[in-house]
């Protein structure tokens, strides 16, 4: 690939749908380097419970920004911009190939249009806190009505990121999705060539649910208590996270443990959903439904649109 020196592609698809495996095929056709686009798998100690890649598997080929923020740390997608572009910059002087996997569809945005910044504003937050504990619920209804689209991508209970959107329109009048800005004649940095993995929904909900139980085997439950047993909030951004906020309701005693589990399957196909319909966003993308196709025959499709590209 040293005769492409602006070429970067871009594996994504929703959860559970084999990333992993097939970037891992593809970044060994194409001499490349993976780089993390997984808004969980940047930090550290999350483990288990983002499927981060095993040693085995990190051995393969290199592998970039992944678990290297801290949990407490306050990491947003323009701060991934940063990070990203600067590693795709190295990984290319390097003569290797960069490939983005992930399923964090805000980062692929990030990267191809930017950001405006807009400055936290306390006084905001503060009243817009205060009118979700009086009015539980509240936010999730008001960010329905004024960002759809916002409220399509975040978590009915994340309440931090509803109200870092709601505080985007209240300072600027703008909702957040309107603030992701093209660069007008110029071009994002790098030439992004994007594939969306799929699967038939009921394999693709049979997989997370068979990943749920492989993660509770492997030591979720243990994975959370350590990570509290260090000192870290139960209210940190990075730990609500699917998985993990179920185990600490479990741990507290709020829910039984076959709750729990149902919990983590449900919302995680929730999420896959959502995530599925962001990626539709995404012009010229090359899908690629993982059912209908063999490993091999998607591995050589991928490579083929990268090399037509050239």
């Amino acid at each position: 690939m040293k005769d492409n020196k602006n070429k970067v592609l871009i594996i994504t698809g929703p959860t559970a749908v084999g990333k992993t495996e097939i970037s891992i095929r593809v970044a060994q056709e194409l001499d490349g380097e993976i780089i993390c686009m997984d808004s969980r798998q940047i930090y550290k100690n999350l483990k288990i419970g983002t499927s981060f890649p095993d040693e085995q598997t990190l051995k393969l080929v290199k592998h970039h920004l992944f678990g290297f923020v801290e949990l407490d740390e306050h990491f947003t997608a323009y701060d991934y911009k940063l990070a990203a572009e600067k590693t795709i910059e190295e990984v290319l002087n390097n003569n290797k190939f960069p490939i983005l996997v992930g399923g964090t569809g805000l980062y692929i945005d990030a990267l191809q249009k930017g950001f405006l910044n807009v400055e936290s504003d306390h006084g905001v937050r503060t009243y817009l806190r205060k009118l979700e504990n009086e009015n539980p619920g509240i936010l999730r209804k008001m960010l329905t009505d004024i960002d759809p689209e916002s409220a399509l991508r975040i978590h009915p209970n994340d309440v931090k990121r509803t109200i870092r959107a709601l505080e985007v329109y209240i300072v600027t009048g703008k909702r957040m999705g309107e603030l992701i800005k093209f660069q007008g004649p110029e071009q994002p940095k790098f030439n992004y060539e994007i594939v969306v993995l799929d699967r038939d929904r009921k394999e693709l909900h049979e997989r997370i649910n068979q990943r749920t139980e492989k993660m509770l085997k492997e030591g979720l439950i243990e994975e959370v208590n350590n990570i509290l047993s260090l000192g870290f909030s139960k209210n940190l951004n990075s730990l609500n996270t699917i998985g993990y906020k179920e185990v600490i309701k479990y741990l507290e005693g709020e829910i039984e443990y076959d709750t729990m589990v149902h919990k983590m399957k449900v919302n995680t196909r929730n999420y896959a959903r959502r995530q599925i319909i962001y990626f539709r966003r995404f012009e010229n993308s090359l899908w690629l439904n993982l059912s209908e196709l063999s490993e091999e025959d998607a591995i050589r499709k991928i490579i083929l649109k990268i090399k037509q590209q050239n």
